[in-house]
């Protein structure tokens, strides 16, 4: 069966390429680093590949607000990215990739592709990095969750990770059309205020998703918790044999395999 080939998106500040494009290379596909620069000078096309990834950083230094400037470069010069969503094939954005996909309008989900939401300075107003519990919505139809327990844990690193939307109404659609996919929780499993939440995301949302559950916006990092090895308390948690953010990279894979 022939590979996936997997799209990693960089520009200048990005700096978490390299390691999504091991997290899907121990997935099983085929990862390729492209600039953006390469799409919008016609040099590399997006249909050509099975996967699309916009990994974390600092895009363009974060000038003007967090994955503004490349989401303007792909709403305006790689229009073709739109319709790949449609095409359901898997897309996945984490951290600056999150906001860039929030910028650009594609999450959450629109018919005019407008932008209704945003990630913003966190309530600390400091960088947050460390690890968070997370609860999957395990009715939702992303093909990035399949199988995985309700309750995870990964790291978050980021100064701009603060969800929020332009109306009431698109929270209530998010919530109707189960778009929410992961939110932040404390070690019960509930929702809590700082520091589980670690930016004051509305309705602690950590993670979103379109209706269909081909396209992927995430906060914290799966690429950065592939091995047990990865977790700070990895000497006692004999039972776990793979970081559990490798199976959000496997499904992808796995959905094109299909």
């Amino acid at each position: 069966m022939k590979v996936p080939k997997v799209l990693i998106l960089r520009t200048a500040g990005t700096n978490c390429d390299v390691e999504t494009a091991t997290a899907f290379k121990l997935a099983g596909g085929d990862p390729v680093l492209v600039h953006v620069r390469e799409l919008i000078g016609g040099k590399v096309r997006l249909f050509d590949y099975a996967v699309i990834a916009i990994p974390g950083g600092f895009s363009y230094g974060d000038d003007i607000s967090a994955g503004r400037v490349l989401a303007n470069e792909l709403r305006g010069h790689v229009r073709d990215l739109r319709s790949f969503v449609r095409s359901g094939r898997p897309v996945i954005g984490i951290c600056n990739g999150f906001q860039v996909l929030v910028k650009a309008g594609l999450l959450p989900q629109t018919p005019s592709g407008e932008q209704t939401a945003s990630l913003t300075v966190n309530d600390s107003n400091r960088f947050e990095s460390r690890w968070v519990r997370l609860r999957i919505n395990l009715q939702s139809q992303s093909l990035f969750t399949r199988d995985l327990p309700e309750m995870i844990e990964l790291p978050v690193a980021h100064g701009e990770g603060k969800f929020v939307v332009k109306s009431p109404k698109v929270l209530e659609t998010l919530k109707k059309t189960r778009a929410i996919l992961m939110q932040y929780v404390n070690e019960e499993g509930k929702f809590s205020s700082y520091p589980h939440n670690p930016n004051g995301s509305l309705f602690n949302i950590a993670a979103i998703t379109n209706p269909e559950g081909n396209c992927l916006g995430i906060m914290p990092h799966p690429e950065r918790y592939l091995t047990r090895y990865h977790h700070p308390n990895w000497t006692r948690q004999t039972f776990c044999k793979e970081g559990i953010g490798l199976e959000i990279f496997r499904n992808a894979v796995r959905f094109v395999k299909d």
